[in-house]
């Protein structure tokens, strides 16, 4: 029998609408995975990660232990080295997915009497290795650079000699998973050389999809040697899985030894490493994200010709979000558009916070301007009767 707490934690999921399960993929329209690039089908990454195991005479189906023992086979240097030229950075370590890594992250590199201040929104992942950490922490209001600033003020100058001495960590996201916008990074980085603090910024759904060649916003501003670490995830643009940090040498070497989820980890099995390697040659070479940018810019201007710009949460990203209150009319409306055979799939509370549930639209390159149509045209009757929320 399950414990009486956790059926009662169940039972309310239940209540509030808000109970999650596992479902089947469906043959719909996608306009619900982060797979922007299309690269989780592309037959030439497929193939081309064959050739790679091929060439290094890996044919074996697992890492048979940690990268510390005897997991770190031959293509995880090429790929980390390809990695970090790609993203203008001196070293890059990679992870088993961006989960692992911002964990490992955050609850090893922040160390007692440190600093965090972290957007009130960032990852579920970023959280928890926040929690694991010695540091003390603090959340700041979503893109509020005002009060990040009264924060940084409000605890002071740091002392400048002695092992002892705290640092401070500000963490953020280049693009938000939930939402789709971006800070703005130029006066992030003003706002943290001002205050002498290392910032950290996780740039999962913005690789692939901002800068040239998909290198990320942080690349796309010119803004490489100003950011203490960067966290890149593999399983959106990129369409396969795993993650990596970018940052220096010494802070790598400080990861491989003091980052628990990296240590103690079984270590990616060859496939999967050959797949990140050619998923990146792709992207080197690919037009899907020039496609991606046509289809995003073919998006917005649908929306404002369509009257719907109210609904939506302002974003330039490939997320975009139609904010619709309440659990049960979200998922109603999702249905709806479901039955109408697009894949989109309501995100409900408490993944966001109460009030700000939303329909959640992913584009792609792949993504037709005859679907976009019967898109917004779905959308729009399905919208008709509710009138747009305007969040904080």
């Amino acid at each position: 029998m399950l414990p009486k707490k956790l059926q009662k934690k169940l039972e309310e999921r239940k209540t509030n609408n808000s109970l999650r399960e596992l479902r089947a993929q469906s043959d719909l329209i996608d306009f619900s995975s982060n797979d922007y690039l299309g690269f989780s089908k592309s037959k030439a990454i497929y193939k081309r990660a064959a050739t790679l195991l091929k060439e290094h005479d890996l044919r074996c189906n697992g890492a048979t232990g940690s990268r510390l023992l005897t997991g770190n086979h031959a293509l995880y240097r090429k790929a980390e080295e390809f990695i970090a030229n790609f993203h203008e950075s001196e070293a890059a370590l990679i992870y088993n997915s961006g989960y692992d890594a911002n964990v490992g992250f955050f609850s090893s590199v922040p160390q007692r009497d440190d600093l965090i201040l972290f957007d009130e929104l960032c990852h579920a992942s970023i959280r928890d290795g926040i929690r694991m950490s010695a540091a003390k922490a603090f959340k700041f209001k979503h893109n509020d650079l005002q009060q990040l600033q009264q924060l940084l003020a409000q605890q002071g100058s740091k002392e400048k000699t002695g092992l002892n001495q705290r640092e401070t960590y500000v963490v953020t996201e280049s693009i938000f998973s939930m939402d789709g916008d971006a800070p703005d990074l130029n006066a992030l980085v003003s706002c943290c050389n001002e205050y002498d603090c290392k910032l950290i910024l996780d740039e999962a759904h913005a690789v692939g999809v901002c800068g040239e060649n998909g290198a990320g916003l942080v690349q796309q501003l010119q803004l490489s040697q100003a950011v203490f670490a960067r966290i890149i995830t593999f399983g959106k643009a990129l369409g396969c899985h795993g993650a990596a940090v970018l940052c220096n040498s010494h802070l790598k070497s400080y990861l491989v030894n003091f980052s628990r989820s990296f240590i103690y980890s079984t270590a990616l099995p060859p496939h999967s490493v050959a797949t990140i390697l050619a998923a990146y040659e792709a992207l080197k070479t690919s037009k899907a994200h020039t496609n991606l940018q046509q289809v995003l810019g073919l998006f917005r201007s649908k929306l404002n010709e369509n009257g719907l710009s109210p609904y939506f949460i302002e974003s330039s990203a490939a997320i975009h979000s139609c904010v619709i209150q309440g659990n049960e009319q979200v998922k109603q409306i999702a249905l709806q558009l479901q039955n109408d055979g697009f894949d989109i799939k309501p995100i409900m509370s408490p993944t966001v916070p109460k009030g700000q549930e939303r329909l959640r639209i992913c584009l792609h390159s792949h993504t037709t301007e005859s679907e976009l149509n019967a898109l917004f045209k779905a959308l729009k009757s399905a919208l008709k009767n509710l009138a747009p929320i305007q969040l904080d």
